[in-house]
């Protein structure tokens, strides 16, 4: 059976924590940050876990983490 493939872009964007969960960047921090307050823009700055309901269809493509 052929290896199977990751997907090079997910595995850019997640990581695995030391009980297995998938970490994962906040969005909505890239631009227009002029409207947002500075409240918000530092609580994006900290990693959130994936959610339980995406967690089958990330291990798919990420057969190796």
């Amino acid at each position: 059976m052929p290896k199977m493939k990751t997907s090079r872009s997910a595995a850019k964007r997640f990581k695995v924590t030391g009980t297995g969960k998938l970490k994962r960047n906040k969005a909505y921090r890239r631009h227009i940050l002029t409207k947002k307050t500075t409240k918000n823009k530092r609580q994006l700055r900290h990693p959130a876990m994936t959610d339980e309901t995406n967690v089958k269809n990330m291990k798919k493509i990420l057969p190796y983490l």
